[in-house]
């Protein structure tokens, strides 16, 4: 019997404010010592009262806005109750049968994975509170585990899909996609590898064609997309082994071992009713008005998917280059400044746009990502958008080489500097006239008879060196077609005498 996947998948993602969800303590744990980002009311103190960030409340209506949900007018909090160690209340306050935004969807571009693109529908988007971090020290008797409570309360909001993917593929996707949606909204860093952005998988399997789920696996434990897609693809595999044996799959949940590259049985599945939600007391319903919803909505930017399709149109891109460049929204918004730097229309402007494209996503990228700043990014650099814009017409007039361009950027890197103003003063400009080039081709050749000789015997090869001996003496500034047709030349009259 064939068997078909049935995924959905629920992401947490940590939202970039300033305070927690219920109080005023500073949201910033990561680089805060142990239990110095608390208060009496992210310690669960007796007698204290959440207060709901507002903030947080409007990151939330963004995201669901941004991924086409309905937003809700009345919306109120619940309590979680459970018996995890992670929260001092013994409960976590959440959100159950009125979630913020609900009733979305995400349409998956095209790609070599996702073939013809997919569209997967969003459940609810709702808010709660991130809960303390526990580090176990030990294990068996003696073991004992340490409470950080600087993270306990910082806002939370979980994204739940519908169970519409089918392939670990599309779940990659799926996960890259919203991780670009947080980041160009601005709500969230969505880093998995430092847990702003944390992804839990439903896994089911049953006959192809058939209508109903089979029984769901929730798999955790996974750190990075690469890790989310591994054990998707392991679930499906060892669900399917089991049924096509004829055994009965529990639903559970797993966490994965990404060293094992396998998922360990961790304890039954819960149901909702198991963890006995009822409304939070302390926290009135809030009514969300319209206004208000307008309002968010006219702020949001134009995000990737809309601007990958409009990079490709207006700019002539190739689709490699326009995902790429919308990757990240500073990458993007970079690359329009630069554009918008030179009023350019019709095939000059995609001619500009391609190139400046060509050095933003080659030479650019490369001396951002190897910056000593592991969070540069290229806005944040020292070359602006018009002196960026500067050394594309000088590379694109060829007034400077390939060469001499990646010289004069790396310069512009380090200090600012217009692109002019380096040219000038290391004489980089482009050397591609005869009677300048004359006396140094001569030196050249001169210099290197065993060139010559090579040359002479059929070993085309040499003239590349004799190339790169003229180049070397220019300091990278003559044309080397010219020159190079110069050295033949030459040769060729030394020949005939």
């Amino acid at each position: 019997m064939e068997y078909e996947p049935v995924i959905g998948l629920e992401v947490h993602v940590q939202l970039r404010t300033r305070s927690k969800m219920f109080c005023g303590c500073a949201a910033d744990y990561q680089i805060a010592d142990a239990n110095t980002r608390v208060c009496p009311v992210c310690m669960a103190m007796p007698g204290v009262l959440p207060v709901v960030n507002k903030r947080a409340v409007e990151f939330t209506i963004a995201a669901g806005l941004a991924l086409n949900c309905s937003i809700a007018e009345l919306t109120k909090f619940d309590r979680k109750n459970y018996g995890y160690p992670d929260l001092m209340k013994g409960y976590q306050i959440s959100q159950m049968d009125l979630p913020i935004a609900e009733n979305g969807y995400m349409n998956l571009p095209d790609s070599e994975t996702v073939p013809g693109g997919h569209r997967v529908g969003i459940t609810r988007i709702h808010l709660e509170e991130d809960v303390a971090r526990l580090t176990h020290i030990g294990a068996g008797p003696g073991s004992y585990s340490l409470m950080d409570i600087n993270r306990a309360g910082v806002p939370l909001m979980e994204c739940v899909s519908e169970p519409d993917i089918r392939s670990a593929a599309q779940a990659e996707a799926y996960i890259l996609e919203l991780q670009s949606t947080m980041r160009y909204l601005g709500i969230s860093t969505a880093n998995m590898e430092e847990g702003s952005f944390r992804c839990d998988a439903n896994v089911s399997i049953r006959p192809k064609g058939a209508r109903e789920f089979g029984k769901r696996v929730e798999v955790k434990n996974m750190n990075r997309v690469r890790a989310v897609v591994r054990a998707i693809e392991h679930e499906i595999e060892r669900q399917t082994e089991i049924a096509e044996k004829g055994g009965v799959l529990p639903q559970e949940t797993r966490g994965w071992d990404d060293e094992k590259g396998i998922t360990l049985e961790q304890r039954s599945k819960e149901e909702a009713n198991d963890y006995r939600y009822f409304p939070e007391p302390d926290i009135p319903p809030i009514y969300i008005e319209r206004a208000w919803v307008d309002e968010i909505r006219s702020g949001l930017p134009e995000l990737a998917n809309s601007r990958r399709a409009r990079f490709a149109g207006e700019y002539g891109l190739s689709q490699y280059d326009a995902d790429l460049l919308t990757a990240s929204r500073a990458t993007a918004d970079y690359f329009e400044n630069v554009v918008r730097a030179r009023d350019y229309s019709g095939d000059k402007l995609q001619s500009f746009s391609k190139e400046s494209a060509n050095w933003i996503n080659g030479e650019m990228a490369r001396l951002v990502n190897a910056d000593v700043d592991p969070a540069a990014v290229i806005t944040e650099s020292k070359v602006t958008p018009a002196q960026f814009a500067e050394l594309v017409e000088l590379f694109q007039s060829r007034t400077i080489n390939n060469n001499a361009s990646k010289q004069v950027l790396a310069e512009m890197f380090a200090s600012g500097r217009d692109a002019g103003d380096i040219v000038d003063e290391k004489g980089l400009r482009k050397v591609d006239d005869a009677d300048a080039l004359d006396p140094i081709i001569d030196k050249v050749i001169s210099d290197n008879d065993q060139a010559i000789d090579d040359y002479l015997s059929g070993k085309e090869t040499a003239i590349r060196y004799l190339v790169g001996q003229v180049m070397k003496a220019t300091r990278g500034a003559a044309d080397a077609n010219v020159a190079a047709e110069l050295i033949q030349e030459k040769i060729g009259s030394l020949t005939k005498r």
